[in-house]
C-alpha cells in the first residue's frame, strides 16, 4: 500500500512530511518579544516569551552577568530582563560566560537591544531572537558551530499598563478571574501585548462574594487609550455587579501605590484613602464599590507571592 503519512504546510515552506523538521533544524524562534520602558527611557523591561525552557535558563543564568541587565527573572512563560540603557563589550569565554546582552537604547518610538555570543549562545543571540514575534526590524551575523554572532533587534517602544478589577460577579454565578483573563485576551492586538494576569488575595470584608480577591492584568501597549477604552467596553459588558471597579496604571513602576495595597490586603479599607498621584498615571474607570480592590490589585502584579498571602494578624 502507498505511504499515506499525512501532509502539512508550512507557509512559505510547501509541504512537510511528518517525522521532518520545518524550517531550520538548529533555530529555536522566540515566539514573541517585547519592551517597556519609563517615561523618560532610563529603565527598560526586556520580556522574553521562550518556546524552549532549558534556552530560557541557560539565557537567564549567562545574561544576569552583563553589565546592562539589572536583574532577570522568569515569570510564566517569559524570562525578564530590567536593563540600563547603555552598551558594554562583553568578554565572552566558553562554558563561563558565553553569551549577553550588550547594548539597549531608547530612541522615540523604538527600543533597540543588542545580543551576543559564542558557538550556540551566538545561535541565541542571533538566529532565535531576530525573526521573533514583535521585531519590527533587525540586523544578524551568520551564527552556528563555534563562531560568535550576535543581533540587534528593534522593538516597537511601549508601556506599561495595568488593569485593576474588582466585583464582577454574584454569590449565584459568575468568576472575576475568568473574565479579565477572558477580556484581556480578547482585546490583545499588535499594539497591545497581554503579559500577565494576577490573583490578589484582599483582606476578607463582609460584603465579599466568597474568597475576596481582586485582579490586575498587564499590557505592553503603544496605544493605551484605546487598549482601556475597549477593555471597559467588555468589563462593562459582561459584569454580573452593579458595584465593578476598575483602575488603570500606566507608567513603569507602581510602587506608588503598594503601601495603599498592603493596607487593603491587611483590613477594611474607605474609599477616600485611595492615593492620588500627581503625574496622572492612575485612573479610575469603573467606580463601583469594586474600585478600592481594584487599585490594591494594581502593585501586585507578578508578585504571586506577596499577591497571594492572606494576612492572618501578623507580619
Amino acid at each position: 500500500m502507498p505511504d499515506r503519512t499525512a501532509e502539512r504546510l508550512i507557509p512559505g515552506s510547501g509541504p512537510v512530511n511528518r517525522g521532518d523538521i520545518p524550517g531550520d533544524p538548529y533555530i529555536i524562534q522566540y515566539p514573541g518579544i517585547v519592551a517597556v520602558t519609563d517615561e523618560n527611557g532610563r529603565a527598560i523591561e526586556l520580556i522574553e516569551f521562550f518556546d524552549c525552557l532549558g534556552g530560557a535558563m541557560w539565557s537567564k543564568h549567562h545574561y544576569a552577568q552583563s553589565p546592562v541587565v539589572r536583574s532577570v527573572r522568569n515569570c510564566g512563560p517569559t524570562m525578564r530582563y530590567l536593563l540600563h540603557p547603555g552598551q558594554a563589550d562583553l568578554d565572552l569565554q566558553g562554558s563561563k560566560f558565553p553569551a549577553g546582552i550588550c547594548g539597549a537604547a531608547v530612541q522615540d518610538d523604538e527600543i533597540e537591544i543588542s545580543y551576543v555570543g559564542i558557538g550556540g549562545g551566538g545561535v541565541g543571540a542571533a538566529s532565535c531572537r531576530s525573526f521573533a514575534g514583535g521585531v519590527t526590524r533587525c540586523r544578524s551575523d551568520p551564527a552556528g558551530g563555534g563562531k560568535k554572532a550576535g543581533s540587534t533587534v528593534w522593538l516597537p517602544r511601549r508601556q506599561r499598563v495595568l488593569i485593576g478589577v474588582d466585583d464582577t460577579d454574584t454569590p449565584d454565578e459568575g468568576a472575576t478571574w475568568t473574565l479579565t483573563h477572558n477580556i484581556a485576551r480578547a482585546v490583545e492586538d499588535d499594539a497591545s501585548r497581554y503579559l500577565s494576569h494576577t490573583i490578589v488575595q484582599l483582606f476578607p470584608v463582609p460584603y465579599r462574594t466568597k474568597n475576596c480577591v481582586s485582579i490586575v492584568v498587564e499590557f505592553a501597549s503603544s496605544e493605551p487609550g484605546i487598549l482601556v477604552e475597549r477593555y471597559r467596553d467588555l468589563l462593562e459588558r459582561y459584569t454580573l455587579s452593579d458595584d465593578t471597579g476598575m483602575a488603570v496604571f500606566t507608567g513603569f513602576d507602581p510602587i506608588p501605590l503598594l503601601q495603599f495595597g498592603r493596607l487593603v490586603k491587611r483590613g477594611e479599607v474607605r474609599r477616600d484613602l485611595i492615593p492620588r498621584i500627581a503625574d496622572g498615571s492612575l485612573d479610575l474607570i469603573l467606580e463601583g464599590r469594586g474600585i478600592i480592590g481594584a487599585v490594591a490589585a494594581l502593585p501586585f502584579f507578578t508578585s504571586y507571592e506577596e499577591a497571594l498571602s492572606l494576612w492572618t494578624g501578623s507580619g
